[in-house]
Formats: C-alpha cells, sequence, structure tokens
C-alpha cells in the first residue's frame, strides 16, 4: 500500500475530495475503493487501478484470547517487517510499529540488529502498520487504536522524517486521529534526533533505550554507544526535558549477571538524579542462540526495590508475546 500516489490521482479532483479520501481510508477504514460510497464512480475505478488498499499480512496469534498479535507484513519490494498489535483491559489497545527494514544499531540483546539493516520505512509503509491492525480491530471487536509506540524494528531517528511524517498523519484529526500523547517514540540514543524532537510542535512521548548505567558496559551491549556516550546523550535528555517539560521514559532491560546487581541499580539510581524520568524496567526476552539470560524473579525484585528506596520512579513492562516471538528484543526472528 502506497498512499504517496494520492497526490497525482487528486491533482485535478475538488479540493474537498481529499477530506473524503481520508474520511473514507482513515475514519471508515476501508480496505478497498469501491467501499468509498462518497466518491464518484470514475475516480474509484482509477484509484482501484493505480493506487491499492490491499496490505499483505501473515497474522500469528498469541494464546486462546489473541491479547497480542505479530503481523508480518509483506512490502511491494517484497522485504517483510513485524508490527505487534496488544489489546490491554479496558478496550485499550497498543500498536508497536517498526521504523526500518532491519536495524543499524546491532544491540547484543536485540534479533533485529542481527538480520542487518536494509532501509528505512516510508511515512506509508509506516502508517499501513497501524491502519492493518486498525481495520483487524474494527472488524473483529469494533474498537480503535488507541496508542502507539515506535518500538519495533528499526531505530526510529535514524528515519527522522518519515517517522515524524507518519505521525502528523497518525495524529491529524482526518487522519488516524490517535492523540500525540499516546504516541510514544523509543530510540537507542540519537542525539541529532532528541534535538529535533525537541524543537517538534507534537507532544509525543520519548523513551531512550538505556540497559546499562555506565559506559564501558553499555558499549558492549549498545555499539551505538561509542558514538553517543551516555555523558552526552544524557545532557541532551535533560535539555529535552527542559524544552518540553515532558518525562522521558528510561527503558532497562535487566540481564542476569550481566547488568543486574544491587551496584548497577545504584548506579542507575545515580543517573537518574536530576532527570525528569520514569525507569521502566524489562526482563530479558531470549533471542535465537544468544546465551544471555533474564535476571531470576528474586534479582528484579531487589533492582526495583533498590531504585525505589533512592526516590526513582520505576514500573515494570509486563511481559506481552513472548511465545510468539513477538515481545521486546524478539522482532525478526525466524518462525
Amino acid at each position: 500500500m502506497d498512499l504517496s500516489c494520492l497526490d497525482k490521482i487528486l491533482e485535478n479532483e475538488p479540493k474537498y475530495r481529499l477530506k473524503q479520501v481520508k474520511e473514507a481510508v482513515f475514519g471508515n477504514l476501508i480496505e478497498s475503493w469501491s467501499e468509498a460510497s462518497n466518491l464518484p464512480a470514475k475516480l474509484i475505478e482509477r484509484l482501484n487501478k493505480e493506487c491499492s488498499l490491499l496490505i499483505s499480512a501473515e497474522i500469528i496469534k498469541s494464546g486462546d484470547k489473541g491479547d497480542v498479535l505479530k503481523a508480518v507484513i509483506a512490502l511491494d519490494d517484497d522485504s517483510k517487517i513485524e508490527s505487534v498489535l496488544m489489546r490491554h483491559d479496558g478496550g485499550r489497545s497498543t500498536v508497536c510499529v517498526s521504523s526500518q527494514v532491519g536495524c543499524s544499531v546491532k544491540c547484543s540483546f536485540c534479533a533485529t540488529g542481527s538480520s542487518g539493516f536494509k532501509r528505512n520505512l516510508t511515512e506509508y509503509e509506516i502508517i499501513e502498520q497501524v491502519l492493518f491492525f486498525s481495520r483487524y480491530l474494527k472488524n473483529k471487536y469494533d474498537e480503535r487504536v488507541s496508542n502507539i509506540v515506535f518500538m519495533g524494528m528499526g531505530e526510529p531517528f535514524l528515519n527522522y522524517e518519515n517517522v515524524i511524517s507518519a505521525i502528523k498523519i497518525l495524529n491529524d484529526k482526518d487522519g488516524l486521529n490517535i492523540g500525540a500523547r499516546k504516541i510514544s517514540i523509543s530510540t537507542s540514543g540519537i542525539i541529532e534526533g532528541i534535538e529535533k524532537l525537541a524543537e517538534e510542535k507534537l507532544q509525543v512521548n520519548l523513551a531512550l533505550s538505556l540497559h546499562a548505567p555506565n559506559d564501558e558496559l553499555r558499549s558492549k551491549l549498545m555499539p551505538v554507544n561509542k558514538k553517543y556516550p551516555l555523558k552526552d546523550v544524557l545532557k541532551a535528555i535533560k535539555k529535552y526535558t527542559k524544552k518540553t517539560s515532558r518525562q522521558v521514559m528510561f527503558e532497562y532491560i535487566l540481564l542476569r549477571g550481566v547488568n543486574d546487581t544491587e551496584e548497577h541499580a545504584k548506579k542507575l539510581a545515580y543517573l537518574m538524579k536530576g532527570q525528569l524520568h520514569f525507569v521502566n524496567l524489562i526482563v530479558y526476552n531470549p533471542v535465537g542462540k544468544s546465551r544471555m539470560l533474564p535476571s531470576s524473579s528474586r534479582d528484579v525484585k531487589k533492582f526495583k526495590e533498590i531504585l525505589e528506596m533512592q526516590g526513582i520512579l520505576v514500573g515494570q513492562r509486563y511481559h506481552f508475546g513472548g511465545q510468539i516471538k513477538a515481545a521486546c528484543g524478539q522482532l525478526g526472528q525466524k518462525q
């Protein structure tokens, strides 16, 4: 699906046609232009020929409830990306979106980086992931997507322009009308992206993949730290929070015997002092042939308690989708 063709198709149409098209695609969530009852027959015929709404995807479901679904989406060049839908109690549904085919950051605990980097996604390839699950939720539950997190395949800030363009369409009242405060972008620490986001007129949320409280360990786990060391990244984060007054979420994957000791917890607490922060602890999800192991329940509890005793705002991410390789860090693995 590539909606960039709409500009050419609608260039000689009345201006109100664009609003009608957006209503059909994003409001009524049509899957074929033939369903667009608000458009003239000749325009529908052309749209069907030149601007397909087809999204080719395979759904992999987690458990009987289907509270987690992974979509393997085939793009026009036969590349494949993965996106995840998480349905929560109370009717809230979150889509975890990919921003690239593969990833060049190569974090040691993440499956996506091991597949290499192929290319950036276009704005509409990003949007179609949300659109796919929007259609699914409407047809099956009569529900809508409520939240979006850019925490799938790829580093969003290495595809900054397309990610922001996609967010503006997703947020647009004539688009999918998802509130900016319901959209989160996670970065491994690309300082240029953090600085740019601070200047945007978008109230989206920012998350930093931290995963280690010092440069030596973080560089081993995340090679990107060699280019963007902790001191510089945290300085950029502090400038971002000062500019936006928005709290940043610091994500921390707990790896047994690697970054989960009491000393690591104390160093992390020290780093958080003076930051407008929320620390999100994530128990490691096994990836491929990696020898890394998730921290024990006892060590997770102790780590969290140390942070809390230091006055750090901290939570623990609920474990979603591990059995279908849809959990944090697992996207891009072979089924």
